[in-house]
């Protein structure tokens, strides 16, 4: 077997306030990796305090200034990402990015330790493709229409010329779109499971890298709680959750449900919908990637 060096890396800002999962997401797959970085951006709150329960001599924390004068596009989030890509050591083999709501299920690491083996050798390959589940509302339900991105890829081989696109969240060669290999793996994305007055808030703060505040103060409702009822279509989550979110998950205090036949589709796009439950194929999905065949 390969001995490989696999480096993980994330970036963060305002964990606590916001209530992301960063250490269920950093300890979900911290066994498959050799080291571990984190750039925690300016916070205002005890993220570094939060940070501080991941016992793991892995674990290299930098600080870093956010740039909240870029406001387009989320890309500071890409700038962010990039500042801890770029403290993996030289040597690493493989890099492997977790976002802060995003966990990684124990049970597909075996799974993705034999994929970095499998390539580790090809040197086509610079990236791996993961499959996606994005909970909304409750740990309950996972989105169920097209406004969900189903693929990403969080593992890449760390190239000279890779950077975090657009808002992190892929990647890219250069200007180059990464030759991939599919995995059967997948990642529980958290991001839409808060306490909703927590969510609210983080969508007037998260909006702000992407839009000024005049778009802000015009399109996300002046409430003191998110409205989680106002979603297209949820199907229920069948499956269990990663172990390191059990304890999070036993400590949900606020109540969601949602009948799975309900669904708000315009014409179009129950058509779309109807085609890629028959055929598997998602009509216009957008990819930042390119899948090696065979």
């Amino acid at each position: 077997m390969t001995t490989m060096k696999v480096s993980g890396f994330t970036f963060i800002r305002n964990a606590v306030k916001f209530d992301y999962p960063i250490a269920e997401a950093i300890t979900s797959i911290l066994p498959v990796c050799d080291e571990f970085g984190i750039a925690n951006s300016n916070p205002d709150d005890d993220t570094d305090g939060l940070l501080a329960t991941i016992a793991s001599p892995k674990l290299k924390i930098i600080h870093t200034l956010w740039n909240d004068t870029l406001r387009e596009g989320g890309r500071v989030l890409a700038e962010e990402c990039d500042k801890a890509l770029q403290q993996i050591t030289p040597d690493a083999d493989g890099a492997f990015y977790i976002q802060g709501s995003e966990v990684v299920h124990e049970k597909y690491l075996p799974v993705i330790v034999a994929a970095m083996q499998k390539y580790y050798d090809d040197r086509h390959v610079e990236g791996l493709l993961f499959n996606y589940l994005h909970f909304y509302g409750s740990y309950d339900y996972i989105g169920g229409s097209r406004r969900w991105y189903r693929r990403e890829v969080p593992v890449v081989r760390p190239l000279p010329g890779i950077q975090a696109y657009r808002d992190a969240e892929g990647f890219r060669n250069g200007s180059k779109p990464l030759h991939v290999k599919a995995v059967d793996a997948r990642v529980y994305y958290y991001s839409w499971v808060r306490p909703p007055a927590i969510q609210q808030t983080k969508q007037i703060s998260f909006n702000r890298y992407w839009h000024d505040d005049d778009w802000v103060a015009e399109k996300i409702p002046p409430v003191t709680e998110f409205d989680y009822s106002r979603i297209d279509s949820l199907t229920r989550f069948e499956g269990t959750h990663p172990a390191v979110m059990k304890e999070r998950i036993e400590k949900l205090n606020w109540f969601f449900d949602f009948d799975p036949a309900r669904q708000r589709f315009s014409f179009k796009t129950k058509v779309l919908h109807a085609i890629e439950k028959l055929k598997g194929w998602r009509i216009g999905e957008y990819k930042n990637y390119k899948i090696i065949k065979g």
